[in-house]
């Protein structure tokens, strides 16, 4: 790697700093948890150091806790799964430490013990003093820094560890809530010149973020995120020069990156902008950090530890440019809103005064607001708004008496961020035609003219979001503020350095069988063989069946059902298939599980001697003696729901998947009227989840409905086994699944444990080959067309779905142009791929659009009456 210099900074004079910070000596570099995790990330956080240090510079580190850490501590604050959190917690520092070559039980005796004993008091069952909450919270950074600082010591810097708490005080905020103040604390940040003497003759000094303490002394926390925050506190503290903000990717956006991979690098910002941006949803920075470098002149740098050669974005007083232009699109889910409408409220004076007076007593923010003559309409801010449940009922009461209030969950809000938006609104007019067909909620037009937001359902936010950014900001190759885009920066990387997929070692073999046809989807019989065959290595599972819906083609079940699965059907269609395929099949060894379906379709599956699957009352309440004396599996609606896109998420209330918490009552007085047998208890909370224990939760949902059922053999824990969406993207840790599964069998060794995977089977497995038809340029827009689109490959029109796509023909080839990839349908949304970087694209290419294995032909139509691409398997 070559080397880090200063001149990889500008000079902060150049910024707009005041005199005192451009001459300060002292910088702030803090680390996110993914920047800390692994010996490479060190590696390169040393000579970040290194370099640093040789120009003179005093660096003072804010360290976040490890990845991970702090959601499980949270779950032992809240009494859940405590034990299970706690020993994940110790297995992540031990494994920590042992990368980088150090003794956890040493070096983190008394954290240890301090676990220990909290785990044994969580599981008491008494409510925890929030005090005592915040403290458990804060342990995290306590045990991550101690370990990087005994490393840095190690490998010759000289670094002196400090605790946070005895720098950083909490200021108590007006019209806020005890546990606000200790969980969402504002930290004092006035220049310590205490602070800056006791640094004054240190090399460099390790602290943590997130953490302080009142003036009690005791433990508060700076809310999730609050490490950013710290870091700016302490910056402002010491004037330093600059502060550093090392995250895991290279700088601000235009969007959210992992759902729009054609967004632009923000190179740089006023600090007016990026506070925007992260206010309205923008994950790389957390909102409350921006202020105070803000006042204090301090300029604000974002980096990637992954990519630490790469500029990131600035973030000062001073910007290249401050014409008219809208910068990002930032999406915020989890919004509620309140509607308060009254006919009374028409000149009435002081109505907003007596309703804020209310909202405010109740310590919540309000985000956005939009009235009329006589409905008031915002929105509550999430953070400040996830207050306890009674708390909310009693707002709403008091609310009640003057006005008719109604709420609005589940929302989002699609921010345009910018300069000068007023000045614009007559250009965007084919831009906000993506809102034609969706309910806007709210419109807001910030004071400041920096965003123009609208307020949607939160099952369209990314959808809404990826279409404004494809109109306003993507083909934008003007303006100095835009770098490249997110799939630019990652391509050359990726292509160096990962392993050859499949297709791209039978190459000639796929451009042969091409000769003769313009598109064909192929799959690859040994890598549905491998990824089945990976799922036999997850010992905790009893039984594992393939979802057949992902790909039912022939072929494709022989080898599944070769490799020893199981099958999960979802329609008679699907059954007979089976059954045509597979005489001797045991009909036991097959899961159906109908939705909003037709009695006879589940008289089909009754007489089939199958296992049926009943996800909703309907059934029962309708036709219950149907299932009189029969054996059937539940499916529950776990609550919430999980995955790539929200049109994949299969739980949760706008799901219509599974029978909710709430009629478990009553589906106990059904089973036990009719009779019926309950043998199993199913979920699945959604699609391409790379989180290895979402399934544990799962588990302790089906497990706490199984206790009221003493019939039940069976907990289905779902699919929805993620694969790498983009080059590079890591693939599920198996092992840790099967790590976690085996945690969740010791907790329920009564119950066999089942999982039904479909397009972790097939979809790396497939790919789409079509034959480039034309090209044609449009401004700054490039497009390459190709002889199929949407009717065979719906799934980036319908979920805006990322397939990677290359230039089968031209593989060997250096990318030269960006292209939107589009098909011959008569649509707008017929695109296959957006801002593509691939070789020159010529008439007769054959382009390869890859993991199209799951859902691809399965779900493709006839529209325009055009035939889908066929199907081989070789």
């Amino acid at each position: 790697m070559q080397p880090f210099t200063e001149s990889e900074f500008p000079a902060v004079n150049t910024l707009g700093a005041p005199a005192d910070v451009c001459a300060s000596r002292q910088i702030v570099m803090k680390f996110g948890g993914t920047s800390v995790t692994g010996a490479a990330n060190w590696q390169i956080i040393a000579q970040l150091l290194r370099a640093r240090l040789a120009s003179g510079l005093q660096p003072l580190i804010v360290h976040s806790a490890f990845a991970g850490v702090s959601d499980l501590l949270e779950k032992i604050s809240t009494g859940t799964q405590v034990t299970e959190a706690a020993q994940n917690i110790r297995d992540i520092h031990r494994a920590q430490a042992t990368e980088l070559a150090l003794d956890a039980n040493e070096i983190l005796h008394a954290e240890f013990d301090f676990l220990a004993a909290t785990e044994h008091d969580s599981r008491s069952g008494d409510t925890l003093a929030i005090d005592r909450v915040a403290t458990i919270l804060g342990l995290g950074e306590l045990m991550s820094s101690r370990l990087s600082a005994a490393w840095l010591c190690k490998n010759g810097i000289d670094v002196t560890w400090i605790d946070a708490r005895e720098w950083l005080v909490s200021q108590p905020q007006p019209h806020t809530t005890g546990r606000q103040q200790y969980l969402s604390a504002v930290c004092d940040y006035a220049v310590d010149r205490r602070l800056q003497d006791f640094l004054d003759d240190k090399t460099c000094v390790l602290t943590q973020g997130f953490i302080a303490r009142n003036k009690d002394g005791n433990t508060v926390t700076l809310g999730r995120g609050g490490s950013d925050s710290s870091a700016t506190f302490f910056g402002c503290k010491l004037l330093a020069q600059r502060v550093e903000i090392w995250t895991d990717v290279p700088g601000m956006f235009s969007a959210d990156p992992r759902a729009v991979p054609a967004a632009r690098a923000l190179q740089a910002l006023h600090f007016d902008e990026a506070q925007e941006i992260a206010a309205m949803g923008g994950t790389v920075l957390h909102p409350r950090c921006l202020a105070p470098a803000a006042r204090a002149g301090i300029p604000v740098f974002v980096r990637s530890v992954m990519h630490p050669h790469m500029a990131g974005t600035s973030i000062s007083k001073v910007t290249p440019e401050a014409d008219a232009r809208v910068k990002a699109i930032a999406l915020r889910k989890g919004l509620k809103l309140l509607s308060l409408e009254s006919v009374a409220m028409w000149q009435e004076v002081g109505f907003l005064a007596d309703a804020f007076a209310i909202i405010k007593r109740f310590g919540v923010s309000v985000d956005l607001i939009s009235t009329s003559e006589s409905n008031v309409t915002l929105s509550i801010d999430p953070v400040s708004g996830n207050i306890a449940a009674d708390e909310w009922h009693r707002l709403l009461t008091e609310l009640g008496t003057i006005c008719t209030v109604a709420v609005i969950e589940q929302c989002a809000s699609v921010s345009l961020v910018g300069r000068n938006i007023r000045t614009m609104l007559h250009t965007m007019g084919p831009a906000l035609e993506v809102f034609a067909e969706h309910k806007i909620h709210l419109v807001s037009q910030s004071a400041s003219d920096l965003n123009l937001t609208f307020v949607v359902d939160e099952n369209q936010g990314e959808r809404l979001t990826q279409k404004l950014h494809n109109s306003i900001i993507s083909g934008d190759t003007t303006h100095s503020t835009f770098g490249p885009s997110w799939s630019q920066l990652h391509q050359p990387a990726v292509q160096a350095d990962r392993t050859p997929a499949w297709w791209e070692k039978k190459q000639n073999k796929l451009l042969a069988l091409m000769q003769e046809r313009e598109c064909a989807y192929v799959y690859d019989s040994d890598t549905i063989g491998s990824r089945a065959q990976s799922l036999q290595t997850l010992s905790a599972l009893d039984t594992t069946l393939y979802a057949m819906k992902a790909n039912p083609h022939e072929g494709v079940l022989k080898v599944v059902r070769t490799a020893g699965l199981d099958f999960e059907c979802v329609s008679p269609g699907e059954l007979q298939r089976l059954f045509r395929l597979f005489p001797q099949i045991d009909r036991q060894r097959i899961l159906y599980t109908p939705n909003f379906a037709t009695r006879e379709d589940y008289h089909f599956g009754l007489a089939a001697g199958v296992r049926v699957t009943l996800d909703n009352l309907y059934p029962l309440r309708h036709w219950g003696k149907d299932f009189t004396d029969r054996q059937v599996f539940i499916r529950l609606d776990p609550g919430h729901g999980r995955g790539h896109h929200e049109l994949v998420r299969t739980a949760g209330s706008h799901s219509k998947f599974g029978i909710p918490a709430q009629e478990l009552d009553e589906l106990q007085q059904l089973v036990d009227r009719y009779r019926v047998t309950v043998a199993g208890i199913h979920a699945h909370s959604g699609s391409g989840i790379m989180d290895p224990h979402n399934w544990t939760d799962v588990g302790h949902v089906l497990s706490a409905a199984a206790a009221r059922f003493d019939t039940v053999e069976v907990l289905d824990l779902g699919g929805g086994l993620g694969v790498p969406e983009k080059p590079g993207d890591p693939p599920l840790d198996l092992a840790a699944l099967d790590t976690s599964l085996h945690k969740l069998k010791a907790s329920y060794q009564q119950y066999r444990l089942w999982m039904e995977p479909g397009r972790f089977v097939v979809a790396e497995a497939g790919v789409l080959l079509a034959r480039v038809t034309q090209t044609k340029g449009k401004g700054a827009v490039q497009y390459v067309g190709v002889a199929t689109g949407m009717n065979s490959l719906i799934r980036p029109a319908l979920y805006g779905a990322y397939h990677e796509i290359v230039n089968l023909s031209r593989l060997d080839e250096a990318p030269a142009e960006r292209y939107t990839v589009v098909g011959p349908n008569c649509e707008t949304g017929d695109r296959l791929g957006l801002d593509r970087l691939l070789p020159r694209c010529r008439e007769g290419d054959i382009l390869l659009i890859a993991n199209t294995g799951a859902y691809g032909h399965t779900m493709s139509s006839r529209y325009n009456l055009r035939e889908p691409a066929g199907e081989i398997l070789l």
